[in-house]
């Protein structure tokens, strides 16, 4: 029996007729490498979903384990991403050779992605909130809002990542929770003016990504008129994670690494918020 057999390794004869062992590449490596291939080469265009799991397996002859180790890399090198329950597609974000970003702008990345994990936290309940408490007049303005923000349609280097933020506060003042706008309207500038939506949306995807977005609003605005809270957080919910997921694949492209920023991030934060005084001081 050949004891190199399934280990990883095969026998190579060099030209001096000596046998030397050269380590095959793990199998989830070479799915990895197949698909970034096709992902560089224009194969698998930006926006594209991955074909599924079984019909991986079957065009590359491996397991499930295999190809969702390969699925991972290429989520951790920020070339794909995923958008809940529908699966993986590739990532809209440009490549960072394709553009650059200043690096101020950088070192704020990881401290962006945890306001924006704080922001979802308190958004979803507040389109919930919303749904329930709005009146027929502010869920027609709401509608309004939506319609003609999502009509413009800028040029995404013209225009900050977050250019909806104004809708998103209509919706936190229709909450009837004062503590809920006031809060998001404080984060606003925090947020707002960090990154131009040019860093993760290619001008040639401008369309399909206007159009996806307007989709997801249009959910949120729908549920809110039909007075459904459960639905009103569900599309709210789905909405932000796709948002923060793609400055989360930005910042793994541009090699930046949430260390303990996110910390600096809240100590930032409320560094200006006055301690309650203690009871009987």
């Amino acid at each position: 029996m050949n004891r190199l057999a399934g280990s990883g390794i095969i026998p190579n004869l060099n030209l001096n007729g000596r046998t030397s062992m050269t380590k095959r590449k793990p199998l989830s490596t070479v799915v990895a490498e197949s698909l970034a291939e096709k992902i560089r080469s224009g194969e698998l265009q930006p926006g594209a979903q991955l074909p599924t799991e079984a019909e991986l397996c079957a065009e590359y002859d491996v397991s499930r384990t295999v190809v969702r180790e390969a699925v991972a890399r290429l989520r951790s090198e920020g070339m794909v991403v995923p958008q809940q329950g529908r699966g993986m597609f590739v990532s809209e974000t440009p490549s960072p050779r394709n553009f650059s970003i200043p690096d101020e702008a950088l070192r704020t990345l990881p401290e962006t992605i945890a306001l924006l994990e704080l922001r979802l936290s308190v958004e979803v309940e507040s389109a919930g909130l919303c749904a329930e408490r709005r009146t027929d007049k502010e869920a027609s303005n709401i509608r309004s809002m939506m319609e003609q923000i999502d009509a413009q349609q800028a040029d995404p280097a013209a225009v900050q990542i977050h250019y909806d933020y104004d809708f998103h506060l209509a919706i936190a003042k229709a909450a009837r929770n004062e503590f809920i706008h006031g809060f998001l309207a404080y984060l606003g500038p925090m947020i707002v003016p960090r990154f131009q939506l040019g860093y993760v949306v290619q001008p040639a995807l401008k369309d399909s990504y206007y159009a996806r977005i307007h989709s997801e609003h249009k959910a949120i605005v729908d549920a809110i008129e039909r007075q459904d809270g459960g639905k009103a957080r569900q599309a709210m919910r789905k909405h932000l994670q796709n948002s923060l997921g793609r400055v989360r694949a930005l910042a793994r492209a541009s090699g930046v690494e949430a260390t303990d920023a996110k910390q600096k991030a809240a100590r930032s934060l409320f560094k200006d918020m006055k301690t309650p005084a203690s009871p009987g001081a």
